[in-house]
């Protein structure tokens, strides 16, 4: 019993911690340029020079954390769903 306890704490702490992770810094480096923006490469003299741009980030050395996306895809679906629909400016009464 003190297992499953222990085991479900472990895991709102490291939940509660990534929130907040996403919530302070949404955007992380990129994964695939290790947030350089660009490849490395050598040249001749093995003396390491920039290549070509990331094609994740384009250059950009940013993306957004994948628990920042699920709660800003959540939030749209959210506010699409609640969206009242606009009411007419004015009434049209016909008069026949």
């Amino acid at each position: 019993m003190t297992l499953i306890i222990l085991a479900s704490a472990c895991l709102i702490i490291v939940t509660l911690s990534y929130v907040s992770l996403c919530a302070a810094s949404p955007f992380g480096d990129c994964r695939k340029c290790k947030g350089f923006g660009y490849a490395l490469k050598k040249d001749r003299r093995g003396n390491l020079r920039p290549g070509k741009t990331c094609r994740r980030c384009w250059g950009e050395r940013k993306r957004i954390r994948v628990g920042r996306h699920l709660f800003n895809v959540w939030l749209r679906l959210y506010r699409d769903g609640t969206d009242t629909p606009a009411k007419p400016a004015f009434k049209t009464t016909s008069k026949g």
